[in-house]
């Protein structure tokens, strides 16, 4: 049964998907004599937590003292943006909570579920503990890495190129390896994640727009890497209509929407970007491209999974793909 209350947990903290960064995804079910009659989610950042919006939703409020709240992530215990739900159970008198994974922020982990038994209700802890960890990958990977985390994103032939090899200024168009509906996903994936980066060259042979128009949602924010700042002002990147991040050698000042951000390129520059992007809150980076930004992430072992799209295309020579360890 409870395994089952949590699978429903983890269905609707999923409707929070690409909404609720930087915060975790939540679920939370109420369940009185085996039946549900409370639900809710964590919709958007900075509104109700789950626990919440489940406790809001019951009828009968009666049925509180006697009912069993199910939530993947551990009830908050801390004054954040809302009150802590630990608080809010403990008041509502709920007898029982079933609990998926731990907060993973070491300084608050274990604390709801501590506040909880003290006031008497007895914790269930680590049902469905794996699906619930992986469930909030982006944010446990956030807080125990301190770095984003980072889904590699290609497309190749079926004989192993990126494209074939193309001059920069050329207006060259480049082999088209994705179709509509491969493209229609790769648009839901940036709806879903919080930052998209690209190398230099490949903002400046393909002037890559990175936002989402084939799908609903929010666009990520696009980070190019441009040393020497050579992208074009009038290149879709810079175009200010979405944030935009550039890394740079050079100083430049800030424009509406566009920031820049001096690197040290004597040194590795990845682990600068990480440490950037940390900082920025930002949870989930998407690489795109080219292959020696791809290359670059994969030999630092910066990358958590690979998304490869294989076409049934030959090109015979040109940009080789990259080639990951084999996936983890």
């Amino acid at each position: 049964m409870n395994e089952k209350y949590m699978q429903r947990c983890i269905q609707l903290a999923l409707n929070g998907k690409g909404f609720v960064a930087p915060n975790p995804m939540v679920g939370a079910v109420i369940v009185y004599n085996d039946k549900i009659i409370g639900e809710g989610f964590h919709r958007q950042y900075g509104e109700a937590h789950a626990e919440v919006n489940a406790i809001a939703s019951v009828i009968d409020r009666s049925l509180l003292k006697h009912a069993t709240l199910y939530v993947n992530l551990e009830p908050c215990s801390h004054h954040g943006k809302t009150p802590p739900c630990s608080e809010l159970i403990i008041s509502k008198g709920i007898p029982k909570v079933v609990v998926g994974c731990l907060d993973p922020f070491p300084e608050v982990s274990g604390r709801g579920i501590r506040m909880m038994r003290e006031a008497g209700i007895e914790v269930e802890m680590g049902v469905l503990e794996d699906e619930c960890r992986r469930l909030n990958k982006r944010f446990l990977t956030y807080i125990q890495q301190k770095r984003p985390y980072i889904l590699l994103k290609w497309a190749q032939s079926a004989d192993g190129f990126l494209d074939k090899n193309r001059e920069i200024g050329t207006e060259e168009k480049p082999v088209r390896l994705s179709n509509d509906f491969t493209q229609m996903i790769v648009h839901k994936m940036r709806a879903e994640e919080s930052a998209i980066i690209v190398g230099t060259r490949t903002a400046l042979l393909d002037n890559p727009s990175l936002t989402t128009r084939l799908w609903t949602g929010k666009n990520p924010l696009r980070i190019v890497i441009d040393k020497e700042l050579s992208i074009s002002p009038q290149s879709h990147l810079l175009d200010g209509t979405v944030p935009a991040l550039i890394y740079t050698s050079k100083v430049a000042r800030n424009k509406e929407n566009i920031v820049y951000k001096t690197l040290d390129f004597d040194r590795d520059i990845l682990p600068q970007i990480m440490d950037d992007l940390y900082k920025r809150k930002i949870q989930s980076l998407i690489v795109e491209g080219g292959s020696i930004l791809l290359n670059s992430f994969i030999q630092s072992g910066l990358w958590d999974e690979a998304h490869i799209e294989t076409a049934p295309i030959q090109i015979k020579s040109g940009i080789p793909a990259p080639c990951t360890p084999h996936h983890h």
